[in-house]
């Protein structure tokens, strides 16, 4: 199993909105991304994670080239991050 976690910086005004970004892709993330096997919206007071489940490192790349990745969901959060997100990828041993 490999994850895919983003860490974005959003103000509490605009939680709600990204909520509803991360909701409306995650079925489409989950019916047509190569390997992909779960989603998951993580918040804190801090920031708000976005914690992705794939079977291979090189599918959770494939989806940050992805048009669904790069054209709809960072295109639906731009506005409402306050600084650059944070990507890792994470390798179960």
């Amino acid at each position: 199993m490999v994850y895919l976690q983003i860490t974005l910086k959003i103000a509490d005004t605009n939680r709600a909105a990204a909520a509803g970004i991360y909701q409306k892709y995650k079925a489409p993330f989950l019916d047509t991304i190569a390997g992909a096997k779960s989603k998951e919206l993580l918040v804190r007071n801090e920031d708000v994670q976005v914690l992705h489940g794939f079977d291979t490192k090189e599918n959770a790349n494939a989806y940050l080239q992805s048009e669904l990745f790069t054209t709809d969901v960072v295109a639906g959060l731009k506005p409402l991050v306050d600084a650059d997100p944070d990507v890792r990828i994470y390798q179960v041993a």
